[in-house]
């Protein structure tokens, strides 16, 4: 398993569905989301590191979290941008 942004975790569907818990399963392997405002990270204000839940990889420094008002964390620089892909 890799704990490096240079390098991707591989696992089974099986092994990722025993490592995450069902929300982080359906969010990271299944692209989807929870609904707006519901999260638990949306109106956390704490100082730390965001990381990937299923390598630890870091993705995003509380200091560029802002509220976007989206009901989801909005980060406005990755860490690393190499760890994090962007979608439109």
């Amino acid at each position: 398993m890799a704990d490096s942004t240079t390098s991707k975790t591989t696992l089974s569907d099986e092994e990722w569905k025993r490592k995450l818990t069902p929300e982080q399963y359906k969010v990271l392997r299944k692209a989807g989301t929870e609904p707006p405002f519901t999260g638990q990270y949306v109106h956390v204000k704490d100082r730390g590191m965001y990381r990937c839940a299923g390598c630890g990889a870091a993705l995003f420094d509380s200091d560029t979290k802002y509220d976007s008002g989206t009901g989801w964390p909005s980060f406005y620089e990755p860490v690393d941008g190499s760890a994090v892909e962007k979608h439109r």
